[in-house]
């Protein structure tokens, strides 16, 4: 078991799979308002942190359905390894193959303090959008450092 620090570290599922032009991959479109008006970089796959003493895969897979209010689709699993993200932050992240109808997601949401010292609490979604998408154009839009995530799916799966 890994001991992490609070807020150092998240634990990701990613889910994919083969379509007609090549592998597909769900990501989702960070919620609240610092991302509203960004595409590249404000993409996401679907992850969090660990609760205290959590294995990372149970947090992959439980923050999956949080996030995206459904459970993963049964499967096995494949090890994508970690990345470290430019604020520090270490993703551990897993791959399963799978469908999921994007229509059904209900995301998560958060609240934060909006607009800036206002005083006055916003809630938003986590996820304001989720899409299946070409593991090229996935790679152009999620944050920069889940793009190597997205080159060890390609490298396992082809």
């Amino acid at each position: 078991m890994v001991t992490v620090r609070a807020g150092a570290t998240s634990a990701a599922l990613l889910l994919f799979r083969r379509a007609p032009d090549g592998v597909e991959v769900l990501v989702g479109h960070m919620g609240g308002p610092f991302w509203a008006r960004r595409e590249a970089g404000a993409w996401t796959i679907p992850k969090g942190e660990p609760e205290p003493g959590e294995e990372l895969h149970a947090a992959a897979v439980r923050e999956f359905a949080e996030e995206l209010g459904l459970p993963p689709p049964p499967g096995p699993d494949l090890p994508l390894g970690s990345v470290r993200q430019r604020a520090g932050k270490t993703v551990h992240a897993w791959a399963r193959e799978g469908d999921l109808d994007v229509a059904a997601v209900r995301p998560g949401t958060f609240e934060t303090e909006w607009p800036p010292r206002s005083g006055r609490r916003a809630v938003f979604p986590e996820l304001d959008r989720v899409a299946w998408l070409p593991l090229a154009r996935a790679r152009e839009l999620v944050v920069p450092a889940q793009a190597e995530l997205l080159d060890r799916l390609a490298a396992l799966v082809g």
